[in-house]
């Protein structure tokens, strides 16, 4: 398992890390077995898993369910799991309750808190709990900013830079950026001590995430500019039209897939 301190000794060596979402036991031990650095357990499950509009549905239940299949299926990872919508922003009392709950019941290595909360990545790190940070563009407040690039204007991209700086001060051990300029990745990058890993936000980043589902093309419909996909799990409808007609016909089960032994008719 990567620890925090091989995830900063790889920053240093300038050796890329990975990051890949999973959401399930079959997904983690994929993953897993790829030999990626880490793992995320992203409330974008809302989205690729249960089907919702957006990430704003999921549940502090929800990420706990799944978080624990991902450990099952990922025991040697390392894991973060996401705050979710409605988790966070309350007050501080329960943002660090949930924060707590989050972590101690999945066993997952870090916590992940969308937004600028620095309070709570202070109180989280005093009393143990890993958080890694996410700034630019956050799914939970898509709501208000939308989909689309962040600190696109010199002012944004600075005050942005002053916000990476100040989660680091707060004591998050890793910051994702999402949708921003490569340049001011890059910047940021170069800046923090802590690994910054990008989605979205250039080669310039101590590492990229990816969506399980998303590189995989394994039910995504929309697709974002940087996802590339690696593999094409939409071959899976082809089989299934296969089966469906295979059984209608009777093609299946053929003998090669019978139990071969009789019963009926045997004298006692």
């Amino acid at each position: 398992m990567k620890t925090i301190k091989q995830l900063l000794t790889m920053k240093e060596q300038k050796e890329k890390i990975t990051m890949v979402t999973a959401y399930d036991y079959p997904s983690a031990k994929q993953v897993e077995q790829a030999g990626i650095d880490t793992i995320l357990v992203g409330d974008s499950l809302g989205m690729v898993v249960l089907g919702y509009d957006s990430t704003v549905q999921v549940t502090v239940d929800d990420m706990i369910h799944h978080t624990k299949a991902v450990r099952r299926g990922a025991p040697d990872s390392y894991i973060i799991i996401d705050v979710p919508f409605g988790a966070v922003g309350i007050d501080h009392t329960t943002d660090m309750q949930n924060a707590i709950k989050l972590y101690k019941e999945t066993t997952a290595n870090a916590v992940k808190i969308e937004g600028f909360h620095l309070k709570l990545i202070e109180g989280c790190t005093q009393i143990g709990v890993p958080v890694v940070s996410h700034l630019g563009l956050t799914p939970q407040t898509v709501g208000i900013t939308g989909y689309k690039l962040q600190a696109g204007s010199k002012e944004e991209a600075e005050q942005l830079i002053i916000h990476a700086k100040e989660v680091e001060a707060a004591g998050a051990v890793m910051l994702v950026l999402e949708a921003i300029p490569s340049d001011l990745a890059e910047v940021i990058s170069t800046q923090l001590t802590i690994p910054v890993i990008g989605i979205g936000a250039g080669n310039g980043t101590d590492g990229q995430v990816l969506v399980y589902h998303d590189l995989l093309n394994y039910g995504s419909e929309h697709v974002a500019k940087f996802v590339k996909q690696y593999g094409d799990f939409s071959t899976g409808v082809d089989a299934l039209k296969q089966y469906n007609q295979e059984v209608k016909s009777g093609a299946f089960p053929s003998e090669a897939y019978t139990y071969k032994k009789k019963v009926m008719g045997e004298k006692e």
